[in-house]
């Protein structure tokens, strides 16, 4: 975001709660927090004798060896993530690419979202779109069957439209965005085990700040939870893009390695994990602009989140957003600083500054902070 991005403070703050998404060792280490290991004085002692001669020529021949394969490995893994780099900007280069393959997106889906915006919105003209997507139906007829939720506790809705029926269209407008996002989530963040989770948990929390805060000041609430939510779609591009790539282009040279049988090129390609600063880098340089480009292909005319989401992208300051942008805002500040003070990854000085950048009052502040934000409420009569 261009509103962070314009200051060093708030900057180094944003990055440090995206660390915080990909890992929390991986955010402690940027933020300078070293693991260090206390030995006893006694093992110390032991390790401190004197190399015999015999030792020291073997170990400074190791060294010599040593410094050589580093070099070499150090060639390949550069080669390697160049060459990962270069497909990821072929991919961005094309958005129709990343909109209907990598995310996968449905035209169904933003269909959906642009009726629930109408004020003729119904079940009857919902349902079709919803029926297209076999993910969806699947999810909508799950939800009316959780024990919370069933009419009657001996009744299984089997049918797409009569879940729709039972949901009601109030709950859809939180239902609908919030399967739709989940659905585009990675399949997978390995080796970052919790990002998954925590794209999700932060998506779903925004929205439901953004909703908080638009309430209080009269604001669409649809509009508002739909661009929380939606705010993160370019997070979500940028990692699953990233995650492929580098998957997919690190089998295919361990493969090549393996069949020319280049034992020393395959060793080393065996020990290249992900790098987590590279995803960091793509994620704070394209995710804001890419969920603006992302967007606005869904072609919203009565959902009117386009323009919060260019602002949230582009804008300098908060003032100048318009008043959703300015909202998703503050949510998506809050979400980031209640992150990173769980996990003691912020002191005072830069709370005040990261809250202010968004004009995020003190009553604001004491609203979220005694608002569920964390959980869906619906409401089935």
């Amino acid at each position: 975001m261009q509103l962070f991005d314009n200051q060093d403070l708030t900057s180094s703050i944003y990055q440090r709660a995206i660390s915080l998404s990909i890992g929390k060792d991986y955010a402690e280490q940027r933020n300078g927090k070293v693991a260090t290991v206390e030995h006893q004085d006694s093992e110390q002692e032991n390790r401190r004798r004197e190399l015999l001669d015999v030792e020291l020529e073997a170990q400074q021949n190791k060294i010599i060896a040593d410094h050589g394969e580093a070099h070499f490995r150090q060639q390949i893994t550069q080669r390697f993530f160049d060459q990962v780099r270069s497909k990821i900007n072929e991919d961005f280069d094309s958005k129709e690419h990343l909109y209907h393959t990598i995310l996968g997106i449905e035209d169904a889906a933003p269909d959906i979202l642009e009726i629930l915006s109408k004020r003729a919105a119904s079940v009857n003209r919902i349902y079709p779109l919803a029926a297209s997507l076999s993910w969806l139906n699947n999810d909508l007829i799950n939800l009316v069957n959780k024990p919370q939720y069933r009419k009657r506790a001996d009744v299984q809705v089997t049918d797409g439209k009569l879940a729709l029926s039972y949901i009601g269209l109030d709950n859809l407008k939180l239902v609908m965005p919030t399967f739709i996002l989940k659905h585009w989530l990675p399949t997978s963040t390995a080796p970052y085990g919790l990002m998954k989770r925590k794209l999700w948990n932060d998506s779903l929390s925004v929205a439901l700040a953004a909703k908080t805060l638009a309430e209080h000041q009269s604001l669409d609430s649809f509009s508002a939870f739909t661009a929380g939510m939606l705010s993160n779609i370019g997070q979500l591009a940028v990692t699953r893009c990233f995650l492929t790539t580098f998957n997919e282009m690190h089998s295919e040279q361990l493969k090549d390695a393996y069949n020319n049988k280049d034992k020393r090129l395959h060793n080393i390609l065996v020990k290249i994990n992900t790098s987590p600063d590279i995803l960091l880098e793509q994620i704070v340089l394209r995710s804001a602009k890419l969920s603006a480009d992302l967007v606005e292909q869904m072609n919203f005319e009565h959902l009117r989140i386009t323009e919060a989401i260019f602002d949230l992208a582009y804008a300098q300051d908060a003032k100048k957003m318009c008043p959703i942008a300015q909202i998703v805002a503050k949510a998506k500040a809050f979400i980031a600083f209640r992150s990173l003070a769980k996990e003691e990854l912020i002191n005072a000085d830069e709370t005040k500054a990261f809250l202010q950048s968004v004009n995020l009052s003190t009553s604001e502040i004491s609203l979220l902070k005694k608002s569920d934000i964390d959980h869906i409420k619906l409401n089935f009569s």
